[in-house]
């Protein structure tokens, strides 16, 4: 099939590609016997990075809270709610784009923050820049990254980058990491609600796995002057002390509302509240001066039994209005699990666990072969709905099952 036989059957847009192209250029290739290296099922895709990645790596990355119930009922969440497709609608020329918090997003899609992407590939972060890059999904770098943000900002040259903070409990600490995130261009600060300690996490306890304790995913607080200072003898002299010092420093559990005013009186960067389930949160979250909330449950890796992000994204939207852009994070597998997101009211979602699959079966290659095949998913689940563009998805779009 032609480019242009193919850009017929898919329709055109606005954008510099069609991303549901992508499924032409798949076909086309099987007419001379080639065939995706990367799984095109989510389903399948979890399977083989199961079996190649290490057991306590894998536990790390795919574990849950308790029983992991959270984990599946966020997947379970999705399957509440059905899509209204829409007939004898022009959805020709298509148009994803959307702006958030200053943000051009060529789809309403980023890559969610997560920790230590060294145990799925040896390049880690490194690899999901440059692969977000050649797409254009804007990424959050995790303050617990295998590389320091500074570093994942090169990698990700002109792309849009967010910064997620552990907030310390040193504040000049939590300045400093703050700071450096603006100096290297990151445009948001996003802050992880949940995380002031760690939830109980029977995989990685049974492995007796933490990667911080063998320093692994804390080099920016390694690498980072302030934290240094802190020190009697540096990293490199005494690990076992700046290890002990990392624990002190990321279990935070005193933080409250309160202390946002400080937080919003040292940036400029817009601030956005990671973890929010509760519409008082979300109204708090407004009051305190938040531009952003991410209706989040840390993909069940926090509390066992909670509410699923899809179940509590309605309250939170109907809470704060348009007085915060809300987004979404949590069991997002599919392009129309991303269509129910936006129907309840998401600005944009954010992609985690997949895309460490495809980081673990083949680095930069793979991760852009899953973006790539996410965005086309999602770009024909838009239009096979009835919808040229992420602008008309709204609650009309589905309806909740029986």
């Amino acid at each position: 099939m032609s480019d242009g036989s193919a850009a017929s059957a898919a329709g055109t847009s606005t954008d510099a590609e069609v991303f549901a192209n992508y499924q032409y250029e798949i076909y086309a290739r099987g007419m001379s016997g080639e065939r995706p290296r990367l799984a095109l099922d989510w389903r399948e895709l979890e399977r083989r990075a199961e079996q190649v990645a290490p057991r306590a790596g894998w536990g790390y990355v795919a574990g849950g809270a308790g029983s992991e119930d959270t984990v599946r009922e966020n997947r379970a969440a999705f399957g509440r709610w059905r899509i209204v497709p829409r007939m004898l609608r022009d959805v020709s020329v298509r148009d994803l784009r959307r702006t958030v918090l200053g943000t051009p997003l060529r789809a309403p899609v980023l890559l969610a923050p997560v920790g230590v992407q060294t145990l799925m590939h040896p390049e880690g972060e490194l690899a999901v820049a440059r692969a977000a890059a050649s797409v254009g999904v804007p990424l959050v770098a995790s303050t617990a990254a295998s590389h320091t943000f500074e570093a994942i900002a090169e990698a990700a040259g002109e792309l849009p980058l967010w910064y997620q903070l552990y907030w310390p409990r040193e504040r000049e600490l939590a300045a400093s990491f703050i700071g450096r995130a603006e100096a290297a261009g990151y445009r948001a600060l996003v802050v992880t609600l949940d995380t002031w300690m760690l939830g109980w996490r029977p995989r990685d306890l049974s492995e007796g796995f933490l990667p911080f304790l063998r320093g692994e995913g804390n080099v920016n607080f390694l690498e980072d002057p302030v934290f240094r200072g802190l020190l009697e003898r540096p990293p490199e002299e005494d690990m076992q002390a700046a290890i002990g010092q990392w624990a002190f420093q990321f279990s935070n559990p005193s933080v409250t509302w309160a202390d946002l005013a400080w937080l919003r009186g040292i940036t400029e960067l817009p601030i956005v509240l990671k973890g929010i389930q509760h519409r008082d949160d979300a109204r708090l979250a407004v009051e305190h001066g938040a531009d952003g909330i991410i209706v989040s449950n840390h993909g069940g890796r926090q509390v066992d039994g909670a509410i699923a992000s899809l179940d509590a994204l309605p309250g939170v939207v109907d809470e704060v209005g348009e007085r915060c852009a809300v987004l979404f994070d949590s069991g997002v597998r599919g392009g129309s699990d991303a269509v129910k997101a936006l129907a309840l009211g998401a600005r944009a979602v954010l992609l985690g666990r997949p895309y460490m699959w495809a980081l673990a079966l083949g680095g930069e290659v793979a991760v852009r072969e899953y973006l790539r095949a996410f965005l086309a998913d999602f770009d024909l689940a838009l239009a096979l709905s009835g919808h040229a563009g992420v602008d008309e998805v709204g609650p009309g779009s589905v309806v909740r099952r029986p």
